[in-house]
C-alpha cells in the first residue's frame, strides 16, 4: 500500500463536487506537507509531477459547520495529466468512489480521521501526506455504509496504490570549501553575469530552509507563525510604539521587527560573502563539525527593490491582514477583477496609509512574488553586515535552486573552527559583525579565557 497520498481541499463545494479539472494555486502546493517530502516536489518538474500522479488522491470540501454535524464532501481517486503553470497547477481528477457529503459527530472526529489539524480542514491547499490511506478509507465507509463493500474490494487489491518514492531536495551545489581561501577561489571561478547583483547568506548547517521565519513550518507541515502575522507585529508595535515611531514605510517597520527577532516574511541576506562565511561557521559546539554552506543569490540589477518601492510597500502591508482574510486573496484572477475584490481594498487602506498617493491598482503576479530589497542603514548591524533582505509575497515559494529572476546556488563549508581563524584575522568576527557590547564582551572573553589548569 502506497506510503503517501495527496490531500486536495477547496473551499468552496463547487469546485469539488462533479468536476474532472481542478486546479491550484502553485502558493498552496504542499501545505501541511513534511519538510523534507515538500522541499523535493516544491520545484514541479517531472519527477514531482510523476510522482504526484501515482498517489491515492483525497478530494475534499473545506469542513462545514453550519448543521450540527459537521460535513465535508469528499471524492476518492487519482489525479493525472499534471501541468504547472507559472501560478497555478492544473489536474485531471479521475474518481474511484465517490462518498459525496460524510457527516461527523464533531469536527475532531474529522481532524483524527484524516490525521489533520484544525487549520487545515478550513484551508484550500494540496498536501502530500505521510502514512497510509487505508485506514482513512475505512473511516469513510464506516460513516457512509453503502460504501463498505466498494472499500473492502479496494483495500483487497495489492495494485491499486502502488508504492511511489518522492524525489530527492536538489541543490545546485558547485563546490565544497574549508578555508577563505579556497572559498574565494570559487568565487572568482563563478562571477556574476553583465547586469547582475550578487548577495550572500550563511547556514551553519546545510539542512536548514531557506525560508523566512514567519513561513517556516513544524515537520509534520503545519505553520509555526503564519496564521498570527498580524497579531504578531501589532503585538509588538503596541508594547514598544516608540521604537518604532520614526520608521516611514511598514517595510521599515518589518526591518526593525526582524533585528529583534520576530518572526516576518523576510530573509536576511548580504552583499559581503565574508559575512556569509561567518554565519556559515558561527555556531554552537554541537554544529561545529557539521557541514555548513554559503548560498549566493543572483539578481537581474533592474529587478533589486529599494525601501521605497511600490511593490514592497504592497508585499510588507500583507503583514496587517488577518488570516482569514489573506484566505480570500486570489492571485489567479485578471488586474482588474483582483482589484474589484474586497480584501483587496482592505490591503490598499493599509498601503494608502503610508502612500496617500498610491494609484489603486495592485497587480496580482507583485504580490506573489520573492523581491530583493535594499533597506535603510537604520542600524549598526545592517551596516556591518552589508544587509539586504528577500521579501516573500503572498503564498511566495522559494524553491530550493531558485527561480525566473532569482538563481541560486550553493557552497558547502567544512573545517569551520580553522575558517573561523582565518576570518578573526581579517576582523571579521562576533564583534564586527555583531556590533554590540553584549557580543563584543562574549568574543573578548572567548579569545583571553585561559585554558584549564
Amino acid at each position: 500500500m502506497a506510503d503517501n497520498f495527496n490531500y486536495i481541499s477547496f473551499g468552496n463545494p463547487d469546485y469539488v463536487v462533479g468536476v474532472d479539472e481542478i486546479g491550484m494555486s502553485r502558493g498552496r502546493m504542499f501545505e501541511y506537507t513534511p519538510t523534507e517530502l515538500a522541499k523535493g516536489l516544491e520545484d514541479l518538474g517531472p519527477p514531482s509531477l510523476e510522482f504526484l500522479g501515482k498517489l491515492p488522491t483525497f478530494l475534499c470540501s473545506e469542513i462545514d459547520r453550519s448543521t450540527d454535524n459537521p460535513t465535508m464532501v469528499v471524492r476518492y481517486g487519482r489525479v493525472s495529466n499534471l501541468e504547472a503553470g507559472k501560478r497555478e497547477m492544473t489536474a485531471n481528477f479521475e474518481p474511484i468512489i465517490e462518498f459525496g457529503e460524510v457527516a461527523f459527530e464533531s469536527v475532531d472526529q474529522a481532524t483524527e480521521m484524516f490525521g489533520a489539524d484544525g487549520f487545515q480542514l478550513y484551508r484550500t491547499h494540496w498536501a502530500v501526506r505521510e502514512g497510509t490511506y487505508g485506514p482513512i478509507l475505512a473511516g469513510l465507509a464506516e460513516r457512509k455504509p453503502a460504501f463498505a463493500d466498494a472499500v473492502a474490494e479496494l483495500l483487497g487489491g495489492v495494485a491499486d496504490a502502488p508504492g511511489a518514492e518522492p524525489p530527492e531536495r536538489h541543490k545546485n551545489i558547485i563546490d565544497e570549501v574549508d578555508s577563505v581561501e579556497a572559498f574565494l577561489e570559487v568565487l572568482q571561478a563563478h562571477p556574476p553575469k553583465d547586469g547582475e547583483q550578487t548577495f550572500y547568506r550563511g547556514h551553519e548547517d546545510v539542512t536548514f530552509e531557506l525560508t523566512p521565519s514567519l513561513l517556516r513550518k513544524w515537520p509534520n507541515g503545519s505553520w509555526k507563525f503564519m496564521p498570527n502575522e498580524d497579531r504578531l507585529c501589532k503585538e509588538l508595535l503596541i508594547a514598544h510604539y516608540d521604537e518604532f515611531d520614526g520608521d516611514q514605510y511598514c517595510f521599515d517597520q518589518l526591518v526593525r521587527m526582524q533585528h529583534y527577532g520576530l518572526p516576518t516574511r523576510l530573509l536576511d541576506i548580504s552583499g559581503n560573502p565574508l559575512v556569509a562565511l561567518f554565519f556559515a561557521c558561527y555556531c554552537k559546539p554541537e554544529l561545529m563539525e557539521e557541514e555548513g554552506e554559503v548560498i549566493i543569490f543572483r539578481v537581474p540589477e533592474e529587478q533589486v527593490k529599494y525601501y521605497d518601492s511600490d511593490t514592497v510597500s504592497c508585499i510588507s502591508n500583507l503583514s496587517k491582514l488577518s488570516y482569514e482574510q489573506k484566505n480570500d486573496i486570489d492571485l489567479s484572477l485578471e488586474l482588474e477583477a483582483f482589484n474589484g475584490e474586497p480584501v483587496t481594498g482592505k490591503l490598499l487602506h493599509h498601503i494608502k496609509s503610508e502612500k496617500g498617493f498610491f494609484e489603486a491598482r495592485i497587480v496580482p503576479d507583485d504580490l506573489g512574488s520573492i523581491v530583493c530589497v535594499k533597506a535603510k542603514q537604520t542600524n549598526t548591524r545592517i551596516k556591518s553586515q552589508s544587509g539586504a533582505f528577500l521579501l516573500f509575497g503572498h503564498e511566495a515559494i522559494l524553491p530550493e535552486s531558485g527561480q525566473d529572476g532569482l538563481e541560486v546556488s550553493r557552497i558547502n563549508v567544512k573545517d569551520k573552527q580553522r575558517i573561523l581563524g582565518q576570518l578573526d584575522a581579517l576582523n571579521i568576527n562576533a564583534t564586527t559583525v555583531y556590533p554590540s557590547i553584549q557580543e563584543t564582551a562574549q568574543h573578548v572573553k572567548a579569545r583571553y579565557s585561559l585554558p584549564d589548569s
